[in-house]
């Protein structure tokens, strides 16, 4: 069976909750103390050197990083390529937004680990950047349902976590009705599960 390094809080391990209970997986979650920072021990270092979660094993391969661990069960379990379709440029067009989920909007992550768990980091700064790319999402979505195609994807998922959490960092979102919006229409999508912060649509 699929098993998932998971720890409840963290919006990168929600990706992959999120997309496997879309798809209808089952899986094993084992819960890691990121609060004491049980991912940073020996026996995790030796699941994944650079000391992250979330961290996945299937079939005897194993994998870290969200973006990664989400192309791998699109490819696989998606039946009906609607996640992950296989074409060139439904691929690059995803593939965009896999690296700002897990690059410019991580400074949304950046503040809510500053106001959560009292992180040591520059508060203001990662506030900005979440903000500039928020304006971009914005922007982006004014004209769109979804960020690619005409339905959602494994590039939605990676954007969604910390841009619904963005107020656990301080950072309001009134500002941006598209994502707003957006975020109302991912609650809607059969299967979708809450988190901590992000509750299930009113």
């Amino acid at each position: 069976m699929i098993k998932l390094y998971d720890f409840e809080l963290s919006g990168s391990c929600y990706k992959i909750r999120l997309l496997l209970n879309m798809l209808g997986i089952e899986y094993e979650a084992v819960n890691v103390d990121f609060v004491n920072k049980e991912h940073k021990n020996e026996k995790y270092a030796a699941l994944n050197a650079f000391g992250e979660i979330p961290i996945f094993e299937d079939a005897g391969l194993r994998l870290r990083d969200a973006q990664a661990i989400m192309v791998y069960i699109a490819r696989k379990y998606d039946k009906d390529n609607q996640w992950y379709p296989n074409d060139a440029e439904s691929m690059g067009r995803i593939n965009q937004w896999l690296a700002t989920g897990g690059g410019e909007i991580m400074n949304s992550a950046g503040a809510r680990l500053v106001k959560i768990l009292n992180y040591p980091l520059d508060l203001d700064k990662l506030q900005a950047g979440a903000n500039r790319v928020f304006k971009i999402l914005d922007d982006h979505l004014a004209t769109r349902k979804w960020l690619e195609l005409d339905h959602p994807t494994i590039g939605d998922i990676a954007c969604f976590p910390y841009t619904a959490l963005a107020g656990e960092g301080g950072i309001d979102l009134k500002p941006y009705p598209n994502i707003l919006e957006w975020i109302a229409r991912v609650k809607a999508l059969p299967g979708f599960i809450p988190m901590p912060g992000i509750p299930a649509q009113a």
